[in-house]
């Protein structure tokens, strides 16, 4: 592979952890595709890896458990292109931004807030005068 798979910062997956197969591909590619093996299946081992520090790998784990095969190997399949190189890139991009996302720490936990006393205030105010709006523009009752 010719760009290294850079999962976040200067964590970088190493090709020996990668398990690349070919084979023929279903997409578009006319003849060629009955006599070429382009579509490439991308196996990592994410239990196994020594690449992601383990706060990560945990992360990992969890957030694509849904995705793991056995509960540990992330696989991607990528048959989008004719060629089997921009297939293998385009497999490596989706593992990296699958691993990123996946190793991404937790969001800042929201704190409970409430509104100025201000703030309801205009609310009510906007909510009377739309109201006020309205009640002009209905027909006069009983006549």
């Amino acid at each position: 592979m010719s760009e290294p798979i850079r999962v976040r910062g200067s964590v970088v997956v190493p090709d020996a952890e990668l398990v690349w197969r070919f084979s023929r591909s279903s997409g578009p590619g006319g003849q060629h595709v009955n006599t070429s093996d382009s579509k490439v299946e991308l196996r990592y081992d994410v239990a196994a890896s020594k690449a992601l520090p383990e706060v990560w790998r945990t992360r990992a784990l969890e957030r694509l458990a849904n995705r793991l095969v056995d509960g540990r190997v992330l696989v991607i399949q990528a048959s989008e292109f004719r060629s089997q190189w921009r297939n293998r890139e385009a497999a490596g991009a989706r593992l990296a931004a699958l691993l990123s996302e996946a190793c991404a720490p937790p969001p800042k936990a929201r704190r409970a807030t409430r509104p100025s006393r201000g703030m309801v205030q205009r609310r009510l105010e906007n909510k009377k005068h739309r109201s006020e709006l309205k009640q002009g523009r209905r027909a006069p009752r009983g006549e």
